[in-house]
């Protein structure tokens, strides 16, 4: 994303005594934990004044120190320390499930992140969805927790909006109807044996329940992420976004050998525009479709849901002029793969045709994270495609995986070695039409928009 300056504010609850805080509630009793519960791994938790304090242990899973009861709408503030590089969070609206003897936490999980990734005041999708709001998506924020010290929490989870301020900094600004309440939870992280021992601490922890919007901060907000399925937001449609995909109909699609929408092998169904099973060919069902409209430097999102062993893609820059014969039209490709089981990954070179790869060009692999890619099968995965000027960048499930320059003497290098080497300015043509590939395999889409940049 775009770097931006955000205002910083100072929260004024930390300076005042909490009598004066209007509407906010002691999470701790001074005393003991009495009002709170385990979850979990075996962790310890001990609380001295108002300050609780967690110990790494090995041999056991994440652990979480629980509110008594959920909350719904609420701000949330507190101050943390931990030690470096013990990773940790704070569950807000947290779920919990009996995983047999253990009681599992998951949800949407405010991360404390030591490393030099710097995703402190992201949001991670606990045993779920994974990384929803990681801080490449505000780069600014990575900055803004300082390693050793006290530092700020701000939580707001007030109606489908989750925001988080660390030291004053707005960091996550997400919009998601997953779950609309559930519990408070401080984490100690599972360990190796060279973190056993190490602590985190909250102190300060207070709580006001049944916020209303009029407890937002006042502040330069980061960048919004929204979840919610094949809608957009008010801020979304003041930026330019628009939705290629309405959730019931075809409009704004056509064949890409066609002037109209295939007849068969595509569907609307429960609001997913779905590619049907065929014979595992190119372009042998329905075919491919591809918008009316062309773009040129523009940002695309969409959700997609694999099958297992299938093979499907998303194109841009492609001209549908090419290729009247069989198989798919010619353009960049976001590859969509079930790499463990579809042989077209071990195809290629270095698996430069493996999931959210730049097909028979580039492998994906996570950019600037320490991390393995992430995808599923028959579930939902959140695809991005960037392309501004030369510079073109896919993501996947919240990881940059592939940055290129499609400009670039590296790119003609590579096109040059791959099956397009024989399309004459392959992939640095000045727009075209966003393509959805007809592979064979079945795969859904939804949540498919775009802005134009």
């Amino acid at each position: 994303m775009q770097k931006r300056q955000y205002a910083v504010f100072l929260f004024s609850c930390f300076l005042l005594p909490l009598a004066a805080q209007d509407g906010f509630v002691s999470l701790t009793n001074g005393k003991d934990l009495s009002n709170w519960e385990s979850y979990g791994g075996k962790a310890p938790y001990s609380i001295e004044g108002n300050t609780i304090t967690g110990t790494a242990v090995v041999n056991t899973p994440n652990t979480f120190l629980c509110t008594d009861r959920p909350y719904g709408d609420f701000v949330l503030e507190l101050e943390f320390k931990d030690e470096a590089p013990l990773n940790s969070g704070v569950m807000a609206r947290g779920q919990w499930r009996q995983q047999d003897d253990l009681r599992r936490i998951y949800g949407y999980q405010v991360e404390i992140d030591p490393s030099a990734r710097g995703y402190t005041g992201g949001i991670y999708d606990e045993a779920r969805r994974g990384w929803i709001y990681p801080v490449h998506y505000n780069d600014p924020a990575r900055s803004a927790y300082k390693q050793g010290e006290w530092n700020s929490m701000r939580v707001e989870a007030i109606g489908n909006n989750l925001r988080t301020f660390i030291n004053g900094q707005s960091v996550a600004n997400l919009v998601d109807d997953t779950d609309a309440s559930g519990l408070i939870c401080l984490q100690v992280h599972s360990v190796a044996d060279e973190l056993a021992g190490k602590q985190v601490q909250w102190r300060n922890i207070r709580v006001k329940d049944n916020a209303t919007p009029d407890d937002h901060l006042e502040a330069v907000l980061a960048p919004q992420e929204n979840m919610l399925v094949n809608t957009l937001t008010e801020e979304e449609k003041r930026k330019g976004w628009r939705l290629l995909f309405d959730g019931t109909s075809t409009d704004g699609w056509r064949g890409a050998k066609l002037d109209q929408f295939p007849a068969s092998g595509w569907e609307v169904v429960d609001g997913e525009l779905r590619v049907l099973a065929g014979n595992g060919g190119e372009s042998t069902n329905g075919g491919d479709i591809v918008t009316e409209d062309n773009f040129s430097d523009f940002e695309l999102v969409f959700e997609f849901k694999p099958t297992e062993g299938a093979n499907s893609g998303v194109k841009y820059f492609v001209d549908p002029e090419l290729n009247k014969g069989r198989g798919s039209a010619i353009g960049l490709e976001y590859q969509i793969l079930d790499d463990e089981r579809h042989p077209d990954a071990k195809a290629g070179v270095m698996g430069n045709r493996t999931m959210a790869s730049l097909y028979d060009l580039i492998p994906a692999n996570p950019i600037d994270v320490n991390r393995r890619k992430d995808y599923n099968i028959n579930d939902w995965n959140r695809g991005r495609i960037k392309v501004q000027g030369g510079k073109v960048e896919h993501w996947l499930n919240g990881y940059k995986v592939v940055e290129y320059d499609r400009f670039s003497q590296m790119f003609d290098a590579l096109v040059n070695y791959s099956k397009y080497k024989d399309w004459e300015n392959f992939g640095q043509w000045p727009q075209g039409p966003i393509l959805l590939q007809d592979h064979g395999d079945a795969v859904a889409f939804r949540t498919i928009k775009i802005r134009e940049l």
